[in-house]
C-alpha cells in the first residue's frame, strides 16, 4: 500500500493592499522578505510592471538590480489613491516565528518614498492581522489561504 505524504514548504496569503486618499500617479509597491540581519532575500511581489521606475524604488533597487532575478510571475499594475489591491503571496513556511519580516515599500513619480512603509516581523499572529502604514499605504491585511 502506497502512502502520500505532504511535504508542504510554503503557504500562500492573501494579501490586501489598502491606499490612502492622495492624488497623483499610481504607486509602485515592493513586497519584499526581510532576514533577521535585516538584509533582502527575495522579492514576494511588485506592484508595477515598468522596471524603467524600478531605480526609484531605491533600497529594493540595490538589492534586486544585483539579482536581477525574473519577477513577471509576481508582478501586477500599479495601485492609485485610495484603491486597494489584492494579490497571492508565498511564503516558505520555515520563515515564520524565525526572525523575519515582510517589506512593503511604496514609490509614486514626483511624491515620497517610503523604504519601509509596512514593515513587520512575520510571526504566526501577525501573517493574520492588519498592519497600519506609515506613507501610501493605509493598511495591509494578511489572510492565510
Amino acid at each position: 500500500m502506497a502512502m502520500a505524504f505532504s511535504n508542504a514548504t510554503s503557504s500562500t496569503y492573501k494579501c490586501m493592499v489598502q491606499m490612502i486618499n492622495y492624488t497623483g500617479e499610481g504607486a509602485y509597491v515592493v513586497i519584499s522578505l526581510i532576514n533577521p540581519q535585516g538584509e533582502y532575500e527575495k522579492t514576494l511581489y511588485v506592484q508595477g510592471d515598468d522596471d524603467e521606475w524600478y531605480h526609484d524604488i531605491s533600497e529594493w533597487w540595490h538589492f534586486f538590480s544585483k539579482k536581477h532575478p525574473n519577477i513577471d510571475a509576481i508582478t501586477g499594475a500599479t495601485v492609485g489613491g485610495g484603491e486597494r489591491a489584492i494579490h497571492v503571496i508565498e511564503i516558505d513556511d520555515t520563515k515564520i516565528d524565525a526572525g523575519y519580516s515582510i517589506r512593503f515599500e511604496t514609490a509614486v513619480e514626483d511624491q515620497e518614498y517610503y523604504v519601509n512603509d509596512v514593515e513587520f516581523l512575520l510571526t504566526a499572529e501577525n501573517v493574520k492581522s492588519k498592519q497600519e502604514g506609515k506613507g501610501f499605504i493605509r493598511y495591509v491585511r494578511m489572510i492565510p489561504n
